[in-house]
């Protein structure tokens, strides 16, 4: 982990400058789709191969751990997004009001979400269960909730049983399938990290090129401003900063021991990007520059959580080395 921008932000970042640029469109973007849709496929079937069942019933017990994660991902965070709409002067009418709300009802992360955990010497077993719980009932909900909140809150995009259909082809499906053959190649998927990483790394720069391609080609950049873009990470800032808060001192109160309140934190305060580009693609596919719009705030949210996590987690870890209670 790295306070300053790593290789995959560099990359997407760079992905954008071409799409602002060089945009690819008519019948080669329909290729690139196909092209797209193929590695987010795969990309869903090694996250279904690599997560050993073992471990999904060994964590499944705690269920109020796994319950408070699941009220912060998908009832706290979309509560927070509303409330901004209604509290920030012109939210409602931005363009990125509905990249925010798309933001709030999206899963946690996967890795990072372990990743913080067993850097913090939280409950890895349970980090795992709760972060791929999320995930998996986010396939199913996060479209629930887009359809609902974007109805009531002033999104632009509708979703439709296209999209429904889409997500069970490109997400669903795909993680049964590796769930199936996860005793046949767990293992090597698990000790080929690097192929994870790829296909995971490389199916979001896909995305990010194609939406920003059709954001570019709809004339999302002329339209964008300076003011806009600092809105939004205030925002994703003030995001961040209140469910850290809840989920640290709120599993506090709610008895947790030290352990299990940092795996809630980490995993109820984190939205994946791994998850949220493909469906984005997914549910607004036919929105044109919209997916650009509803992507970047993710985005932005993505690299800050990073950075912010990377400091707590750091911290929590010298703090229990200090007190000898890391393990």
């Amino acid at each position: 982990m790295k306070f300053l921008p790593d290789k995959f932000l560099c990359a997407l970042i760079i992905a954008i400058i071409i799409a602002s640029v060089a945009p690819i469109s008519g019948k080669a973007a329909e290729w690139f789709s196909l092209l797209t849709q193929i590695f987010v496929g795969l990309l869903f079937f090694l996250h279904g191969a690599k997560l050993p069942w073992q471990a999904v019933v060994a964590g499944i017990v705690h269920w109020r751990l796994h319950l408070t994660v699941f009220l912060a991902t998908f009832v706290l965070f979309p509560v927070l997004g509303v409330l901004a709409g209604a509290i920030v002067p012109g939210l409602k009418e931005s363009a990125f009001y509905a990249g925010i709300l798309y933001l709030c009802v999206l899963p946690s992360t996967v890795q990072s979400s372990i990743a913080f955990t067993s850097i913090a010497s939280g409950n890895i077993p349970a980090a795992i269960v709760s972060a791929s719980a999320s995930n998996i009932f986010g396939m199913f909900l996060t479209p629930l909730l887009v359809g609902l909140l974007f109805s009531t809150g002033g999104g632009k995009a509708v979703i439709s049983a296209t999209a429904f259909e889409s997500i069970l082809v490109q997400l669903l499906i795909p993680f049964v399938l590796g769930q199936l053959c996860q005793r046949f190649i767990g293992n090597f998927i698990i000790r080929h990290k690097a192929l994870t990483s790829i296909v995971d790394r490389g199916s979001i720069i896909l995305v990010v090129y194609l939406a920003f391609s059709e954001a570019t080609t709809s004339g999302l950049w002329h339209t964008t401003s300076w003011h806009d873009l600092i809105v939004m990470i205030v925002i994703d800032v003030v995001l961040l900063a209140i469910v850290l808060a809840v989920t640290w001192y709120g599993s506090k109160l709610l008895g947790f021991n030290e352990k299990d309140c940092i795996t809630i934190m980490f995993c109820g305060s984190k939205k994946s990007l791994a998850s949220g580009a493909p469906m984005a693609n997914a549910i607004f596919a036919g929105s044109g520059g919209a997916i650009g719009a509803i992507v970047l705030p993710l985005m932005l949210f993505h690299q800050i959580q990073l950075m912010v996590c990377t400091i707590i987690a750091r911290h929590l870890s010298e703090r229990r080395k200090q007190s000898g209670e890391d393990e």
